[in-house]
């Protein structure tokens, strides 16, 4: 199971360490969050522990007005339970006894200068995107013109040639040969370059080149959704390839099917101008216009236009006859 240290939460927003035991590594499991308000009241009825607790300016008015003696079994309780860290939002300060009931069970506790609900919602978009399931495949991942072009093929095929025209046509890079994909929601997949090599892409005959300092920052980009795979292939004359594009094909990745063109290679052939040429129509179809219906449309109204001309011919000449 994907779990996402607590050191990271606490790098990444910032958070005041008001408390952290010298036990074992933390990790959060889970992007959901939890505000403590019923477990304050004394209700544990599917307490959600293993959520990250955050306390706002509510649940703290609350604990105030409490009896001391209470406060502190209510605390003591909720602290008992396995929850990987508490929260403190809008830079409230934090009282001594919710402290001291921390300590008691080692739970982790840190302080925000966030609003409580901005702090909620950033702080589950990051975990949802920390804990997405993800894969790394062989490939190239271009933004043309905002679609993202998953270039996939056997090494040496020319996806780096390609993405590297398209990118001198005022494109977008965002990796090369190792594309992390994650699924971010039930039909959402994200690609991103691994960290060692983001931005810098492979040229055989060439070797490395950074395409951000070549081409400037325009040229790049660190993540986009994944839209359209294009799976590149040598040229095969024995191979029927679609001519018309009428039967859609797709290909499946951590569960998600994503439209895919087969794109047959050989010398001679514009690779970069036929990729947004596919851009550009699956723009096309998602606005509901699919130009090989709309001609497959013309053919069989002109073919039934011709039957019917044909008939009302017969029809004529029959009665000419009678």
């Amino acid at each position: 199971m994907n779990s996402v240290p607590i050191e990271d939460i606490v790098k990444a927003f910032d958070l005041e360490i008001i408390y952290m035991s010298d036990g074992p590594k933390i990790g959060i499991i889970t992007s959901d969050i939890n505000r403590p308000g019923l477990q304050f009241t004394g209700f544990f009825d599917y307490f959600a522990s293993e959520r990250v607790q955050v306390v706002g300016k509510t649940e703290m008015t609350y604990l105030d007005g409490l009896d001391p003696q209470i406060r502190f079994e209510r605390l003591c309780q909720f602290f008992e339970y396995d929850i990987p860290c508490l929260i403190v939002s809008r830079g409230m300060e934090v009282p001594d006894y919710l402290v001291e009931a921390a300590k008691k069970y080692h739970r982790p506790v840190f302080r925000s200068q966030l609003a409580t609900t901005n702090l909620v919602s950033k702080l589950t978009s990051y975990l949802s995107s920390a804990l997405a399931p993800r894969i790394t495949r062989h490939g190239v991942l271009v933004d043309v013109y905002g679609v993202g072009v998953f270039l996939m093929g056997e090494s040496g095929i020319g996806k780096s040639e390609t993405a590297l025209e398209l990118i001198k046509r005022g494109h977008r890079l965002v990796a090369d040969d190792a594309v992390e994909i994650k699924k971010v929601a039930d039909n959402r997949l994200v690609g991103e370059a691994p960290e060692l090599i983001r931005h810098f892409m492979e040229i055989r005959g060439i070797g490395i080149i950074d395409i951000k300092a070549m081409y400037g920052v325009g040229a790049v980009i660190n993540n986009k959704p994944l839209d359209l795979v294009i799976q590149m292939e040598v040229w095969d004359d024995n191979k029927e390839y679609d001519r018309l594009g009428l039967d859609e094909e797709y290909i499946e990745i951590l569960g998600v099917k994503l439209p895919k063109i087969v794109l047959p290679v050989r010398p001679g052939r514009n690779l970069a101008i036929i990729v947004e040429v596919a851009a550009r129509n699956f723009r096309l179809k998602n606005m509901g216009y699919h130009a090989a219906r709309e001609l497959d449309n013309r053919l069989n109204a002109l073919i039934w236009k011709n039957k019917e001309t044909n008939r009302e011919g017969e029809t004529s000449s029959y009665s000419q006859d009678s």
